[in-house]
């Protein structure tokens, strides 16, 4: 499958959400954009501030497309993460994101965040990146 590599956006950066529409993604690409987001509100994201932020605008971008293992409750839990920074909205957004990364495969993720480099949605990995 031939995937066009990810547009410039206006600013300089990747036009993430036109990369969406023209991208040929799977519900399984739309689990594992859910499951980073999860991961980004959770704090637990080793990906560098600017990558976090191109992953949370691709799940923006993605989110209204089906997944395969997740779904509308992942979408109620990054709404309410982002809505109210409480610890208890905190510990739920954790649960979820386990949870979340238990059903996807290490080699789906993998294979979801090459594919991404590759397109250049998100910049070559660096040496040591955290991925």
């Amino acid at each position: 499958m031939q995937i066009t590599s990810a547009p410039d956006a206006p600013e300089g950066g990747v036009d993430v959400a036109g990369w969406a529409e023209i991208s040929p993604l799977c519900p399984a690409h739309v689990d594992c954009a859910i499951a980073v987001a999860l991961k980004v509100l959770d704090g637990k994201c080793k990906m560098p501030p600017h990558e976090a932020a191109i992953m949370m605008a691709l799940y923006d971008a993605v989110r209204h497309l089906p997944g395969d293992k997740l779904g509308a409750e992942s979408h109620a839990m990054i709404s309410r993460a982002r809505a109210t920074e409480t610890e208890d909205v905190r510990m739920d957004v954790y649960e979820a994101r386990v949870l979340a990364e238990t059903r996807i495969s290490r080699p789906v993720m993998k294979g979801f965040k090459k594919m991404l480099r590759d397109q250049r949605v998100l910049p070559p990995k660096r040496a040591g990146g955290g991925d």
